[in-house]
This record gives structure tokens, sequence and C-alpha cells, in this order.
């Protein structure tokens, strides 16, 4: 029962881990004025063919992004320790085509919504226009420390649609 637990709270973490991914890469969409298709993302573990959806993925400004998580949450030392042990990693493409092709952006002209938006779904503010640009952020958050993830640990895979309005 035990074993049980620790595996679960293990899951939870590596989850947890994941969405740190996709919070940072919103940050770093924010940040970045300037999105464009790059080459194949070299990832550590995040691997593209852990996302079903994704044939050819082109990491948007060849970014890619791992981190410990002791590296942006402070804490008293155990914890420290522990989440020395538990890393994220992303990547961000445009939404994939029918075809798994992320070489090409799929726009949309949107009413009424101000630059630099992200998010998952329109907000709605009267008078104005914008193309709204849709990426995909794939995340992965893993067990252990972002330079000694490998097979054989428990990595989970998520995946975040948002669109940036310019």
């Amino acid at each position: 029962d035990h074993k049980s637990n620790g595996l679960k709270d293990t899951n939870q973490q590596t989850f947890y881990a994941a969405e740190t991914g996709i919070k940072e890469a919103k940050r770093y969409m924010l940040a970045e004025s300037n999105l464009t298709v790059g080459n194949t993302p070299k990832v550590k573990f995040c691997k593209p063919g852990l996302f079903p959806s994704l044939g050819s993925a082109k990491a948007i400004n060849d970014h890619v992004e791992s981190k410990n998580l002791d590296e942006l949450i402070n804490a008293s030392t155990d914890e420290t320790k522990r989440l020395e042990n538990y890393s994220y990693e992303y990547f961000i493409t445009y939404t994939p085509d029918s075809n798994g092709q992320t070489s090409t952006p799929t726009t949309k002209t949107v009413s009424g919504t101000s630059g630099g938006d992200i998010s998952e779904s329109s907000s709605y503010k009267s008078g104005t226009t914008g193309t709204a640009t849709y990426f995909t952020i794939y995340s992965c958050g893993c067990d252990a420390s972002k330079n000694q993830c490998q097979t054989g640990n428990i990595v989970t895979a998520l995946e975040s649609y948002v669109s940036k309005v310019n």
C-alpha cells in the first residue's frame, strides 16, 4: 500500500512538473514578439513521439526549455532536495494540421481582442480586430532531474492549445 501511495505521489509530481512547463511556455510566448517556425526540437526527454497528434515537429524559434522544479520554487532545504528530482521540458509548435505537420501557422481574424493575449479561449471586447495565430505547447514532467531523465523514468506528457493575437 505504501508503494502504491508513493507511485501516486510521483505521478502527481510529474503532472505538476509538466503543468509548470506549460505555464513557463506561456510566459515565454508573452515575452517574445517574433514567434517563427524553426527546426526539429532538440529535446532530452519530451520526445515528439509521446504526442500522437504530432507528425513532424518544428519548434517555434528553435526554443526548448528544461528546468528542475527547484530552479523555480523557493522552499525549505528538505523540499528543495525533493524538487531537484523533478523536472520539465517543453517546446512550442504551430498547432498541427490534420497530417500532424507544424510548418505552417493556422490563423484566424478575431474581433475584439487586443495584442499580446495568450489564451485557451477567446475573450471579446468591442472595437478592435486582430489575427490570432494558433500554437501548441508540448510539455513533459519527469521524476528525475533535467540532466538525468531517460528511458525508465516516469514521464507525464501534456499538450495545451493556445492562441496569440497579433
